[in-house]
């Protein structure tokens, strides 16, 4: 049986010997963080989930919860970069009662760099594979805490980009937050709106039209990027 101790000796012995001081250095600085950086870059951390999802194939539901838990817990921001790593490896062995575990990492996380990977990946994950549950995005866009509120944003960014699931249900737990005041709520509505328009252009041109005088400029920008100049042209004109 695979325990939490079993993943945090191996990710820490992975991550000391692979981390570079200068880099967890530069990235404590840059993400404005209390937890403990070992420099550890994106792919050694992807590489070091999968080495030990290949080397623990028992890894069910239980053991992935107290692990995600217990790296959650660790005091390192690597670590916490390796319980999302392996929770969007496994993300299939998650059911719906998972949500409000997954969701009070979020709260845990409190940093876009692992907010953003939760929701899209992980919760993102969960909700495709149960659609049932995409009710709880409703709730969540009501929270207090942003980054709950954003997570509720991005949940369904993947299946969106991908030009599938349902707009208007996303467009309707964003309109409410364009008179949220967070830089992360309104990058996030401009980021999925910009990621919609890439195949499918007309839902976020009439999302603009919509709401033209109440998008905030940051969330104009990001969503009006890959419009075409003469519809950003008129856009531009009605914000005036």
């Amino acid at each position: 049986m695979t325990t939490a101790g079993d993943a945090i000796a191996f990710f820490t012995a992975r991550f000391e010997a692979e981390g570079d001081p200068a880099r967890a250095a530069s990235e404590k600085a840059y993400m404005k963080s209390e937890l403990a950086f070992h420099g550890v870059p994106m792919a050694a951390i992807r590489s070091a989930a999968r080495d030990f999802e290949k080397a623990h194939r028992d890894l069910d539901r239980a053991a992935l919860r107290a692990i995600a838990d217990a790296l959650f817990a660790s005091g390192w921001f690597d670590l916490r970069h390796a319980a999302i790593a392996l929770l969007e490896r496994r993300h299939r062995v998650l059911a719906p009662d998972d949500l409000a575990w997954l969701v009070s990492l979020v709260r845990d996380a409190a940093a876009w760099a692992h907010v953003d990977w939760l929701a899209t990946k992980v919760i993102g994950a969960v909700l495709e594979a149960h659609p049932a549950s995409s009710s709880m995005v409703e709730v969540w866009a009501r929270d207090e805490d942003v980054w709950v509120r954003r997570t509720a944003l991005l949940a369904h960014l993947d299946v969106l980009r991908a030009g599938k699931g349902d707009f208007d249900r996303w467009r309707a737990i964003a309109e409410p937050m364009l008179d949220d005041r967070s830089f992360w709520i309104r990058k996030a509505i401009g980021w999925v709106l910009r990621d919609v328009s890439r195949k499918h252009p007309a839902r976020t041109e009439a999302f603009l039209r919509a709401n033209a005088t109440r998008c905030s400029g940051l969330t104009y920008r990001e969503a009006s990027k890959h419009l075409a100049p003469d519809v950003r042209a008129e856009l531009d004109a009605l914000r005036a």
